[in-house]
Protein backbone atom coordinates (compact mmCIF):
# COMPACT_ATOMS: atom_id res chain seq x y z
CA UNK A 1 0.00 0.00 0.00
CA UNK A 2 1.34 3.43 -0.89
CA UNK A 3 2.32 5.88 1.82
CA UNK A 4 -0.63 7.85 3.22
CA UNK A 5 -1.01 11.47 2.14
CA UNK A 6 -1.35 13.88 5.07
CA UNK A 7 -2.28 17.52 4.49
CA UNK A 8 -1.03 19.72 7.33
CA UNK A 9 -2.10 23.35 7.64
CA UNK A 10 0.08 25.71 9.64
CA UNK A 11 3.02 23.49 8.74
CA UNK A 12 5.54 26.30 9.16
CA UNK A 13 4.64 26.91 12.81
CA UNK A 14 6.07 25.15 15.83
CA UNK A 15 3.29 22.58 16.20
CA UNK A 16 2.83 22.18 12.46
CA UNK A 17 6.51 21.42 12.05
CA UNK A 18 6.38 18.83 14.85
CA UNK A 19 3.32 17.22 13.29
CA UNK A 20 4.93 17.08 9.84
CA UNK A 21 8.06 15.48 11.29
CA UNK A 22 5.96 12.93 13.19
CA UNK A 23 4.16 11.78 10.07
CA UNK A 24 7.30 11.84 7.94
CA UNK A 25 8.99 9.60 10.51
CA UNK A 26 6.19 7.10 9.95
CA UNK A 27 6.68 7.25 6.20
CA UNK A 28 3.72 9.44 5.25
CA UNK A 29 3.75 11.87 2.36
CA UNK A 30 3.25 15.21 4.10
CA UNK A 31 1.78 18.10 2.12
CA UNK A 32 2.38 21.41 3.91
CA UNK A 33 -0.21 24.14 3.69
CA UNK A 34 1.45 27.17 5.23
CA UNK A 35 0.89 30.85 4.57
CA UNK A 36 3.16 30.68 1.55
CA UNK A 37 1.05 27.93 -0.01
CA UNK A 38 -2.54 29.02 0.65
CA UNK A 39 -4.77 31.48 2.49
CA UNK A 40 -6.88 29.12 4.60
CA UNK A 41 -9.61 31.75 5.04
CA UNK A 42 -10.17 32.00 1.27
CA UNK A 43 -12.49 29.16 0.22
CA UNK A 44 -11.65 29.50 -3.48
CA UNK A 45 -7.91 29.48 -2.80
CA UNK A 46 -8.30 26.44 -0.54
CA UNK A 47 -10.30 24.57 -3.19
CA UNK A 48 -7.66 25.33 -5.81
CA UNK A 49 -4.87 24.21 -3.49
CA UNK A 50 -6.61 20.93 -2.67
CA UNK A 51 -7.17 20.34 -6.38
CA UNK A 52 -3.42 20.70 -6.95
CA UNK A 53 -2.70 18.28 -4.10
CA UNK A 54 -5.05 15.72 -5.63
CA UNK A 55 -3.56 16.19 -9.09
CA UNK A 56 -0.14 15.36 -7.65
CA UNK A 57 -0.96 12.74 -5.02
CA UNK A 58 -4.35 11.37 -6.04
CA UNK A 59 -5.82 11.26 -2.53
CA UNK A 60 -5.83 12.80 0.94
CA UNK A 61 -5.82 10.28 3.76
CA UNK A 62 -5.69 12.77 6.62
CA UNK A 63 -6.20 16.49 7.10
CA UNK A 64 -4.52 17.94 10.18
CA UNK A 65 -5.74 21.51 10.65
CA UNK A 66 -3.16 23.16 12.88
CA UNK A 67 -3.37 26.71 11.52
CA UNK A 68 -5.27 29.27 13.54
CA UNK A 69 -4.84 32.45 15.51
CA UNK A 70 -4.75 33.78 19.04
CA UNK A 71 -5.54 37.26 20.31
CA UNK A 72 -6.48 38.64 23.71
CA UNK A 73 -6.82 41.96 25.44
CA UNK A 74 -10.32 43.19 24.59
CA UNK A 75 -13.22 42.91 27.02
CA UNK A 76 -16.47 41.62 25.51
CA UNK A 77 -17.99 45.09 25.57
CA UNK A 78 -15.02 46.39 23.59
CA UNK A 79 -14.43 43.62 21.02
CA UNK A 80 -13.95 45.18 17.61
CA UNK A 81 -15.68 43.75 14.55
CA UNK A 82 -12.26 43.37 12.94
CA UNK A 83 -10.80 41.23 15.74
CA UNK A 84 -14.01 39.17 15.95
CA UNK A 85 -13.96 38.41 12.22
CA UNK A 86 -10.22 37.75 12.27
CA UNK A 87 -10.55 35.10 14.98
CA UNK A 88 -13.65 33.54 13.43
CA UNK A 89 -12.03 33.43 10.00
CA UNK A 90 -8.78 31.87 11.23
CA UNK A 91 -10.19 29.43 13.76
CA UNK A 92 -13.67 28.50 12.50
CA UNK A 93 -14.32 29.49 8.90
CA UNK A 94 -10.99 28.03 7.79
CA UNK A 95 -12.24 24.60 8.94
CA UNK A 96 -15.35 25.00 6.79
CA UNK A 97 -13.31 26.14 3.80
CA UNK A 98 -11.05 23.09 4.09
CA UNK A 99 -13.90 20.66 4.74
CA UNK A 100 -15.63 21.40 1.44
CA UNK A 101 -13.00 19.97 -0.93
CA UNK A 102 -11.38 17.55 1.52
CA UNK A 103 -14.59 15.83 2.62
CA UNK A 104 -15.68 15.49 -1.01
CA UNK A 105 -12.45 13.64 -1.79
CA UNK A 106 -12.61 11.47 1.32
CA UNK A 107 -16.17 10.46 0.41
CA UNK A 108 -14.92 9.35 -2.99
CA UNK A 109 -12.19 7.33 -1.26
CA UNK A 110 -14.59 5.93 1.32
CA UNK A 111 -12.30 6.83 4.22
CA UNK A 112 -10.23 9.56 5.81
CA UNK A 113 -9.27 11.30 9.02
CA UNK A 114 -9.75 14.96 9.93
CA UNK A 115 -8.08 16.36 13.05
CA UNK A 116 -8.39 20.00 14.06
CA UNK A 117 -6.41 21.77 16.75
CA UNK A 118 -8.95 23.45 19.01
CA UNK A 119 -8.18 24.50 22.59
CA UNK A 120 -8.93 23.42 26.13
CA UNK A 121 -9.95 27.04 26.69
CA UNK A 122 -12.97 26.50 24.43
CA UNK A 123 -14.77 24.84 27.33
CA UNK A 124 -15.49 28.04 29.26
CA UNK A 125 -15.13 31.80 29.06
CA UNK A 126 -12.02 33.59 30.26
CA UNK A 127 -11.48 37.28 30.76
CA UNK A 128 -10.00 39.20 27.83
CA UNK A 129 -10.19 36.21 25.44
CA UNK A 130 -13.76 36.56 24.21
CA UNK A 131 -13.25 36.46 20.45
CA UNK A 132 -10.58 33.77 20.63
CA UNK A 133 -12.57 31.44 22.90
CA UNK A 134 -15.76 31.98 20.91
CA UNK A 135 -13.95 31.03 17.71
CA UNK A 136 -12.36 27.91 19.19
CA UNK A 137 -15.71 26.91 20.69
CA UNK A 138 -17.25 27.36 17.24
CA UNK A 139 -14.53 25.12 15.83
CA UNK A 140 -15.37 22.39 18.33
CA UNK A 141 -19.06 22.55 17.47
CA UNK A 142 -18.18 22.30 13.77
CA UNK A 143 -16.02 19.24 14.47
CA UNK A 144 -18.86 17.57 16.38
CA UNK A 145 -21.40 18.44 13.69
CA UNK A 146 -19.26 17.22 10.82
CA UNK A 147 -18.53 14.00 12.71
CA UNK A 148 -22.27 13.40 13.11
CA UNK A 149 -22.90 14.17 9.46
CA UNK A 150 -20.20 11.70 8.38
CA UNK A 151 -21.14 8.90 10.77
CA UNK A 152 -20.78 5.53 9.06
CA UNK A 153 -18.88 6.96 6.09
CA UNK A 154 -15.42 5.76 7.11
CA UNK A 155 -14.36 9.36 7.79
CA UNK A 156 -13.52 10.26 11.40
CA UNK A 157 -13.49 13.89 12.58
CA UNK A 158 -11.98 14.94 15.92
CA UNK A 159 -9.88 17.64 17.55
CA UNK A 160 -7.08 17.89 20.05
CA UNK A 161 -7.59 20.56 22.69
CA UNK A 162 -4.28 21.59 24.26
CA UNK A 163 -3.90 23.77 27.31
CA UNK A 164 -0.62 25.70 26.84
CA UNK A 165 1.79 24.37 24.25
CA UNK A 166 5.49 24.55 24.97
CA UNK A 167 6.54 26.68 22.02
CA UNK A 168 9.26 29.31 21.66
CA UNK A 169 6.57 31.95 21.19
CA UNK A 170 4.79 31.01 24.43
CA UNK A 171 8.07 30.95 26.36
CA UNK A 172 8.87 34.42 25.06
CA UNK A 173 5.39 35.73 25.86
CA UNK A 174 5.34 34.23 29.38
CA UNK A 175 8.95 34.34 30.62
CA UNK A 176 7.96 33.99 34.29
CA UNK A 177 5.74 30.93 33.79
CA UNK A 178 6.78 27.36 34.56
CA UNK A 179 6.74 25.47 31.23
CA UNK A 180 7.13 22.07 32.93
CA UNK A 181 3.32 21.78 33.06
CA UNK A 182 2.86 22.76 29.43
CA UNK A 183 2.16 20.31 26.61
CA UNK A 184 5.26 19.40 24.62
CA UNK A 185 5.10 19.63 20.84
CA UNK A 186 6.08 15.98 20.57
CA UNK A 187 3.23 14.87 22.86
CA UNK A 188 0.74 16.96 20.89
CA UNK A 189 2.03 15.53 17.60
CA UNK A 190 1.69 12.00 18.99
CA UNK A 191 -1.93 12.64 20.00
CA UNK A 192 -2.72 14.04 16.56
CA UNK A 193 -1.08 11.05 14.89
CA UNK A 194 -3.23 8.72 16.99
CA UNK A 195 -6.43 10.40 15.82
CA UNK A 196 -5.26 10.70 12.22
CA UNK A 197 -4.37 7.04 11.72
CA UNK A 198 -6.03 3.64 12.01
CA UNK A 199 -5.16 3.47 15.71
CA UNK A 200 -7.80 6.10 16.45
CA UNK A 201 -10.43 4.79 14.05
CA UNK A 202 -12.99 4.22 16.83
CA UNK A 203 -12.90 7.87 18.00
CA UNK A 204 -15.51 10.18 16.47
CA UNK A 205 -16.54 13.75 17.27
CA UNK A 206 -14.30 14.07 20.33
CA UNK A 207 -11.93 16.71 21.65
CA UNK A 208 -8.87 15.08 23.17
CA UNK A 209 -7.75 17.41 25.95
CA UNK A 210 -3.99 17.70 26.26
CA UNK A 211 -2.47 18.91 29.52
CA UNK A 212 -3.78 19.37 33.02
Amino acid sequence: MSAPVVLVTGAAGALGTAVARRFERDGARVVPAGRDEVDITDAAAVAAFVARVLAEHGRIDALVHVAGGFEMGETVDAISRASWERMMDLNAWSFVALAAPVVAQMKRQGNGRIVAVSAAAAGAGQALKGAYIASKSALQRLVETLAAELAGSGIAVNSVAPTTLDTPANRAAMPDADPSAWVSLEAAADAIAFLATRAGAAVHGQHLKLGA
